[in-house]
Formats: structure tokens, sequence, C-alpha cells
């Protein structure tokens, strides 16, 4: 059977449209589409294509660390609530003002450096668990394990005494 032709399909009605027809019922579309590319040349443009490379392991690393830091410290309730800086207290004996660095008593509130501190000790224990990790490379000298070792268990242990000191001043009487 031989293929039919345009004017078959159409009268027929079964032949389909990809968009690509230039054909249009519109005579001033027709004009606008072809009228200024009759005299105008588009430019010839030598565009690149962008590269993007990744970032480094450690600058990701690093984002991210900061971003545990903003976000354990309490930065977003930093900004909504705006708290003081710092606090003070009066001493009942002299009268004298003293400042305060942590709201005792108020576990749903703080100061901004109280949460800056605290933020501040938690990272402190998470780059003490990288250093341990660092201290069980097998390609590295022993006096670098050794040097990573030391200063993991101690960030680990000075993060984990502070923390614990923190919250027994931020909840008077805990674990008694």
């Amino acid at each position: 059977m031989a293929p039919r032709s345009d004017s078959q399909n159409l009268a027929t009605g079964s032949g389909v449209s990809d968009g690509s027809d230039q054909s249009s019922i519109d005579p001033i579309f027709h004009l606008l589409r072809i009228l200024p590319f009759s005299f105008l040349r588009p430019p010839r443009l030598r565009l690149k294509i962008p590269s993007f490379t990744l970032p480094s392991p450690m600058t990701v690393y690093a984002l991210i660390l900061l971003t545990y830091f903003l976000v354990v410290a309490g930065f977003v309730y930093d900004v909504i609530v705006e708290p003081p800086g710092i606090g003070s207290t009066q001493d009942p004996v002299t009268g004298t003002i003293r400042p305060v660095v942590f709201m005792s008593g108020r576990v749903n509130g703080q100061y901004i450096i109280e949460g800056l501190s605290s933020g501040f000790m938690f990272v402190l224990g998470g780059i003490g668990i990288v250093m341990l990790d660092l201290a069980l490379d097998k390609n590295k000298a022993k006096s670098v394990k050794a040097s990573y070792a030391v200063a993991g268990v101690s960030s680990v242990v000075i993060a984990y005494v502070m923390s614990m000191l923190f919250i027994r001043i931020k909840i008077p009487g805990y674990l008694h």
C-alpha cells in the first residue's frame, strides 16, 4: 500500500501536528516572525558553558560544623526572641550589680553568651571525636597518632565536664 500524502491526512483528520508547522492563521504573527529577521542577523555568540568544581571535603566539613554550631547554640532562638547578651543580678549583701551568664532556673530561655558557650562545648566534643577517629589512621606516625588521641580525649572530657557544669547551673539541684 502506498503512503498517503499530507493532503489526505488533513482531509481525514488523522494527521498529527508536531508543532513545527510553519503555517499560521494569524498573518500578524507571521509578519512578526519573519520581518525582523529579514534584515537583522543574530550575533554569533561564543558562550562557554560554566564549569562548576566541587568544594573540597574540608570546606564542606567546615560549613557543616558551622551550621551545627549555629543550630546547637540557639541562633534561631536568639534572632527571634532577641534576648540580652548577658544578664545582671544585684548582690543582696553588698548591693553591687554582678554580671550573670546563665539564666538559672529557666530551661526554655537563654542569654546570647550562654547559647554560644554551650554550642562551643558541643562543637568541641564533636571535634574531639573526629580527632579520635584521626588517631586510628594507620598511615600516620605514632607521635602524630598519640597527639590526636590526647587532643581528642581531652576535648571530649572538657566538653563533657563543662556541659554537665552548664546543666547544673541551668537547673539547680540536677542529679541530687
